[in-house]
């Protein structure tokens, strides 16, 4: 077994971080602050992309996922004028849920372990800025474009959610 590097331990530290956040979101009564949660989430998984020297991945993450949607789920939360405080839609038994989640997980968890079977991967070489984005632009575009268009349906729906429920005020 290895040393234990600083890297280790910042990505440890990130993760459980990350776990957490994740965790309040789920849990959380109020929808602005699950939202908020999601940020500082997002924001960690942002920190795991820096510790393993994806810069590029990061912003992205920063930048799509922080900036973009979760401001959009803000603003759509805003618009809509669903209920901020707690609420009782949001108050259902979690045991299920919890059921449900933990089956996912270690469901997930027996499929890495029997693919890779604790043995060593080899890595790739690093990533270029110039490489991932000939990949984006080559590979990925119509995805990007179809998750563009879906967030742009998303807020203009919210945006004829909020006007038609002023007119019948």
């Amino acid at each position: 077994m290895g040393t234990v590097t600083v890297a280790d331990v910042l990505l440890v530290a990130l993760g459980v971080v990350t776990l957490g956040a994740a965790l309040l979101v789920v849990t959380s009564r109020h929808l602005v602050r699950a939202g908020l949660w999601l940020v500082v989430a997002l924001g960690g998984v942002a920190g795991c992309y820096l510790v393993l020297t994806a810069e590029l991945v990061a912003w992205v993450q920063v930048l799509l996922y922080v900036g973009a949607v979760v401001v959009l789920l803000l603003f759509a939360v805003m618009l809509t004028r669903a209920p901020i405080g707690p609420s009782r839609q949001l108050d259902r038994p979690r045991l299920p849920a919890a059921l449900v989640g933990g089956g996912a997980g270690v469901g997930l968890a027996a499929l890495l372990v029997d693919a890779y079977r604790w043995s060593h991967v080899e890595q790739p070489p690093p990533g270029t800025a110039e490489r991932i984005g000939a990949a984006v632009f080559r590979q990925w575009v119509l995805p990007f474009e179809v998750v563009s268009v879906l967030l742009l349906a998303a807020l203009i729906g919210a945006i004829v959610l909020s006007t038609r429920a002023g007119r019948g005020r």
